[in-house]
């Protein structure tokens, strides 16, 4: 049975649909069940940045107040949050922590973008997927044949697909 060209799903759509906006792709195959796992995905992703994007502005901050030796009661040390203050003496410390949430904010990024193209490539493989014949009616023969090309006889493997 061959489905309209007006009725087939266009992959081309459903990619740039969830290119777009997330999850718009996955409706436009009718797969509403999926929306949710893909905002859980970006939005996971994308709250992990914010938290160690905050935490590295802090700490680097922290950071500058112990490198520049700022003395204790100064604007810049009272500025510091206080659960940072007792390791302002060790800004080995501090670098290397706010190092750490650096690294973690460029995995953080990395991960929302690959959660993003997830998004897309799934939307594009199941447009794909449903105008694909799924029938019953699915046959395998093997029949002797002859290759005109090599000029020789031998045993085909046909495949029905209707």
């Amino acid at each position: 049975k061959e489905v309209p060209l007006m009725l087939q799903h266009s992959p081309r759509k459903a990619a740039l649909r969830s290119a777009i906006l997330p999850g718009w792709g996955q409706a436009y195959n009718k797969q509403y069940w999926k929306i949710p796992i893909v905002y859980a995905a970006i939005g996971t992703t994308a709250g992990l940045f914010i938290y160690n994007l905050e935490n590295y502005k802090r700490i680097k901050y922290a950071y500058t107040v112990a490198y520049n030796k700022d003395p204790v009661g100064s604007p810049a040390y009272n500025a510091v949050d206080d659960d940072l203050k007792p390791i302002l003496g060790f800004p080995e410390a501090l670098r290397t922590y706010r190092n750490s949430f650096r690294q973690s904010m460029d995995y953080s990024a990395l991960f929302f973008i690959l959660a993003w193209g997830l998004n897309v490539a799934d939307a594009t493989v199941f447009a794909h997927l449903k105008s694909f014949n799924v029938d019953d009616d699915l046959s395998l023969k093997i029949v002797p044949g002859y290759s005109p090309g090599a000029n020789t006889t031998g045993i085909n493997l046909v495949v029905y697909i209707k």
